[in-house]
């Protein structure tokens, strides 16, 4: 394996289409390589168990339709040869191309979907037991967590919550 160079090294472009590459694999749920409806739907399923909230409750189902808008938002941005499944280099070019500049474009695609997990996960700590659920490491759902905004009522700030999430997948 050859080492690294210093990221101060390093072109900013393919800095930041390493980095979102990185990002890929929080959504690829199943470690197919690919992500796809079926990733969503899994990550839905997830977190219903986790909060033991049944798919056919009004936030259950509220949960399942954001998860699969958040799917069409982003096989729409990112899916260029639309086999319903979004590539690595799908993924890493549609957010270079079309959301980099724009990261409000992406929180308008994951909105109803964050919506529905904070639902649930109102607070700090129930976001941390919904990242652990996503498959998210330890320790980054807990730095996580305890950085997100709360309001007075020590629940997450869901405009706040919204915008750090798509900051994070899609600016350096």
């Amino acid at each position: 394996m050859e080492p690294m160079e210093p990221e101060q090294d390093q072109d900013p472009g393919q800095l930041y289409q390493r980095r979102i590459a990185r990002r890929f694999s929080a959504f690829d749920q199943d470690g197919d390589g690919t992500i796809s409806r079926e990733d969503f739907s899994t990550a839905a399923k997830r977190l219903l168990t986790e909060f033991e909230v049944s798919f056919r409750s009004d936030r259950g189902q509220a949960l399942c339709d954001g998860a699969e808008a958040f799917w069409q938002g982003m096989a729409g941005i990112a899916d260029v040869d639309g086999d319903q499944r979004v590539s690595r280099e799908e993924f890493v070019g549609g957010a270079v191309k079309r959301l980099h500049d724009h990261p409000e474009r992406f929180a308008e695609i994951a909105r109803p979907f964050l919506h529905a997990v904070l639902a649930m996960a109102a607070t700090p700590a129930g976001v941390e037991r919904a990242l652990l659920a996503l498959g998210v490491d330890p320790e980054s759902a807990a730095l996580s967590a305890r950085t997100l905004p709360t309001l007075a009522s020590g629940q997450v700030d869901e405009a706040a919550a919204v915008t750090a999430f798509a900051h994070y997948f899609m600016t350096e």
